[in-house]
């Protein structure tokens, strides 16, 4: 007896482990990229030391500002760490001679050991001291950048990379939260030596835990007889490649006066809100809240706007925030701090993720130095002017300045988007079939390339299996 005939099944169309993965919710994402085991334990490794990090560095330039009484040269702190970008080929090209997480380990160390110089700084005197050991500790920056951005390649595949910068840009912006304003609080409290010691226990902490991390690493290519040319590689790969070439230019032509802002927030704090220096850690903290929503957006922006469309976003948002703290309202500067800090992590993801997916991994740490250099040089320059104009020109005009060359940086690279195309097309309403009606009697046949066509099709097929 032959078999009653089902109703034949809707087909439906398979979907590939990537693309599942790009029309994942954003939140989905980054809980999966956490639940690998190796950039799990790298996270809990950065963690400490961009803890140590958030509490430092704003702290330092506070430092300078008590020693000195002078808004210029605690601006000038944050230009020390900024300067050494101008090496940047030559860190890259030897960061790229060793494996990556051996040199990560050992680089957090190095880092540990150059700030115990901090423990001897008493008195106004002292101050070049922290000049020397901030442009010290710029260069292992520089350095560690470059390996965590071949480290983070080596262990998360490529679809996720947005992901996992979305990740840790989050938590460095989420540190923003609590770490400038312990940093604040601690060096009150115990002063600027005990603060160096938090540095070292941070960057030590880092070190131990990436150790344990276990992954396979190619050995290194070995050095060719013409190192020069292997020094400027990365420079090359930037201008040969469309996409990084002109992320880069845009992003470098905002930078030239985003340094403006490390001096003039706190000739905002000072002339414009009339509070003390210690101020600039609230709105530093202010700007973390802001930098939490931006990570945790940035992944679905890359996905929706592609990286170089992302990194416009951010530059442009930068710009409406400087025009805001033009005027010297701290309601203003509040929601103004709050959009830049949105603006950082979303420049910061589609930058690196545009960076790693572009780039080859042997040449990845000359090319994220090289990147470094080219946008860090225009922002040294930028920081060292601003030190130097925040005393001679009213902040204001300045602050106006700033957010009117942001915006022309964002629209430049606004233009270029079709460059890296989103990955995640935009949703459509699903098509919800209409019934089947039984068709009327001496009416045409159903053409087979019909949906209806189609299920007369499988449903006969089925019928002949059941006899």
């Amino acid at each position: 007896m032959a078999a009653p005939p089902r109703r034949p099944d809707r087909p439906r169309r398979p979907e590939s482990a990537p693309s599942a993965a790009r029309h994942r919710r954003p939140g989905g994402t980054m809980r999966h990229v956490l639940r690998r085991p190796e950039f799990r334990l790298l996270f809990c490794g950065l963690l400490a030391s961009m803890s140590a990090e958030s509490i430092l560095l704003l702290a330092l330039a506070i430092w300078v500002k008590d020693l000195t009484g002078s808004d210029g040269m605690a601006g000038a702190t944050i230009f020390a760490v900024i300067a050494p970008m101008t090496l940047a080929p030559l860190v890259g090209w030897f960061v790229d001679r060793y494996p990556r997480r051996q040199f990560f380990v050992v680089a957090n160390l190095v880092t540990a050991v150059l700030l115990t110089p901090l423990f001897c700084v008493r008195e106004r005197d002292d101050v070049w001291i922290v000049y020397a050991v901030a442009a010290l500790y710029g260069l292992s920056y520089l350095a560690l950048s470059a390996a965590l951005s071949g480290l983070i390649r080596q262990l998360v595949p490529i679809e996720l990379l947005a992901e996992a910068n979305g990740v840790l840009q989050t938590v460095r912006q989420g540190l923003r939260l609590i770490g400038p304003l312990a940093g604040a609080g601690l060096y009150a409290a115990i002063g600027g030596p005990a603060l160096a010691g938090v540095g070292v226990l941070g960057f030590v902490t880092a070190a131990a835990v990436v150790g344990m991390l276990r992954t396979r690493e190619e050995p290194p290519a070995r050095p060719g007889p013409r190192w020069p040319a292997e020094v400027s590689a990365g420079l090359r790969h930037l201008a040969g490649e469309p996409a990084l070439r002109r992320a880069l230019f845009g992003y470098a032509l905002g930078s030239l006066v985003m340094g403006f802002t490390e001096s003039l927030i706190f000739a905002y704090v000072d002339q414009g809100l009339r509070r003390d220096a210690a101020f600039v850690g609230v709105l530093v903290t202010v700007q973390g809240v802001g930098g939490l929503v931006g990570g945790l957006c940035s992944p679905g922006a890359v996905r929706r706007l592609g990286e170089v469309g992302t990194l416009a976003t951010g530059v442009a948002f930068f710009g409406p925030a400087a025009l805001a703290l033009a005027y010297p309202d701290l309601r203003l500067g509040v929601a103004a701090v709050l959009l830049a800090g949105v603006s950082i992590p979303l420049t910061m993801v589609g930058l690196n993720t545009l960076i790693q997916r572009r780039t080859p991994p042997p040449l990845l740490g000359r090319v994220t130095a090289a990147s470094e250099a080219v946008v860090s040089g225009p922002q040294a320059l930028s920081i060292g002017v601003g030190a130097l104009l925040v005393g001679a020109v009213d902040y204001r005009l300045l602050f106006l300045l700033t957010g009117l060359v942001t915006l022309l940086a964002g629209g430049y690279l606004w233009r270029s988007r079709h460059l890296t195309p989103p990955t995640e097309p935009p949703h459509r309403t699903a098509r919800i079939p209409s019934p089947r009606r039984p068709s009327a009697p001496g009416s045409s046949p159903t053409a087979p390339g019909s949906p209806n066509g189609d299920h007369e099709v499988i449903g006969a097929t089925r019928r002949r299996r059941g006899r």
